[in-house]
């Protein structure tokens, strides 16, 4: 008797997503709770278990198809196995190479490269890639049919990609020009640099021009739509100022050490800017308020947003009750953020809701910016790069490390003097982050 798959919750409000790849194959074997299928949501990317152990018998639906939260997706079968699954191996190999896996040609220069793995023995890894080693594949350029997996039943690891791209940049350059994309047209060799850069382009030799058409995600899509709604809706205005950040950079050279070998976590700029932000919003409570209709709802605590960048785009997880967590506290969490984003395993309820937010473009060397708000918040905090500037001090013109703010604010909501206000206290908390001690 076949079990039905179905499309489990997917968080509030969403009741749709996109198949964006099938993890397994019909004929596979597998384990309850294993990930058969890969969806993609507004927010976030989600693994789709087998309900039960067996076979999987049947796929009813499409990559790339829209599917509703308890649509069957799949039927699982009774059975399981190495004899379940030999036959669906062995035409796989037979399908990719009709001479055996013992006489797939490896590519010249792969003697030591740890992927010179014969194609046929490793399809079925490749139908089990993870989210996060999908990405890493596209991003590094890498040809994951020749990739031997060191993951539990041979699937492929984020590491055995990494390994393989780092394999792939020693080879020859002959050998290493083979294995790139096809998107990248060789230069002849001998000329120019010049020459190069224009061969490239197909200025010169008439080499062919190509493009590449990619369907927006659901997140891009997503964040398309919200970002325009916000500029659409809100009253948007931003106001600046500038902080010298030499009073913070002397607490993290004086206790990063210590801090590290007490809480296991490094002392980063973050938890001083949300320290900051949480007594500035004492002071100016419409800062971290949010208009619903007619109303305006004020909020007693302080739920920072902390944008975070994710290889499928910029994602928001959710610091809650951040005026009420330590140094330590606010950091980890925020690491932990950072690696579930890279990994594509943030949770909706992690993403879902805030009050404020802040947006640090200066880890990508951003100098100044106008960030837009993250509806229905009625502000965000931009942090940009330090960087030593001439400033005036004591009579005296000196270096100093400094650091634009940029607070941009719903003027339905947020008067002017309240947004100026509430960046004179962050930018006063944090030239003087004793006032962070005693509450001032």
């Amino acid at each position: 008797m076949a079990t039905d798959v179905e499309v489990p919750a997917l968080g509030e409000s969403i009741t749709e997503g996109t198949l964006a790849q099938w993890l397994k194959k019909p004929g596979d074997a597998v384990a309850a709770d294993e990930p058969i299928a890969s969806l993609e949501t507004d927010k976030v990317s989600v693994e789709v278990p087998s309900p039960v152990a067996g076979v999987l018998t049947e796929q009813l639906a499409q990559e790339g198809e829209t599917v509703a939260v308890g649509a069957v997706i799949a039927r699982i079968g009774e059975g399981g196995g190495a004899a379940a699954s030999a036959p669906a191996q062995a035409a796989a190999d037979a399908t990719t190479n009709p001479a055996g896996p013992s006489e797939t040609p490896a590519l010249r220069g792969d003697d030591h490269a740890p992927q010179a793995e014969p194609a046929g023995d490793n399809d079925d890894h490749i139908m089990t890639m993870s989210p996060a080693v999908r990405r890493a594949v596209l991003e590094l350029h890498v040809d994951p049919t020749r990739i031997k997996g060191t993951g539990k039943d041979g699937r492929l690891t984020k590491d055995d990609v990494v390994a393989a791209a780092e394999a792939q940049k020693s080879r020859p350059a002959q050998a290493g020009a083979q294995a790139r994309s096809s998107f990248v047209t060789p230069a002849k060799a001998g000329p120019a640099p010049e020459e190069k850069l224009d061969s490239r382009l197909g200025a010169n030799d008439g080499g062919e021009r190509k493009e590449e058409r990619v369907k927006m995600s659901r997140l891009r899509q997503t964040i398309a739509r919200r970002l325009k709604e916000a500029q659409n809706t809100a009253a948007m205005l931003t106001t600046f100022n500038d902080v010298d950040m030499s009073a913070v950079i002397d607490a993290r050279a004086r206790y990063k050490d210590l801090f590290e070998k007490k809480h296991g976590i490094r002392l980063g700029f973050m938890g001083f800017f949300v320290k900051a932000c949480a007594l500035a919003a004492k002071d100016v409570p419409s800062v971290n308020a949010s208009l619903e209709g007619d109303e305006i709802v004020y909020h007693d605590y302080l739920d920072v947003s902390v944008a975070v960048s994710a290889p499928k785009g910029l994602v928001v997880p959710v610091v809650r009750n951040a005026d009420r967590m330590s140094f330590a506290e606010i950091e980890k969490t925020i690491a932990n953020f950072g690696k579930k984003a890279k990994e594509g395993t943030l949770t909706v309820d992690e993403m879902t809701g805030g009050t404020f937010t802040i947006s640090n473009g200066g880890v990508f060397g951003s100098l100044l910016s106008t960030p837009i708000i993250n509806p229905p918040q009625s502000a965000v905090l931009g942090m940009h790069r330090i960087e030593e500037r001439p400033v005036v001090k004591d009579g005296q013109i000196v270096a100093r490390p400094m650091m634009y703010l940029a607070l941009s604010y719903d003027h339905r909501l947020v008067d002017g003097r309240e947004a100026v206000t509430f960046l004179v206290r962050v930018k006063e908390a944090i030239e003087d982050p004793t006032r962070l001690l005693i509450d001032l």
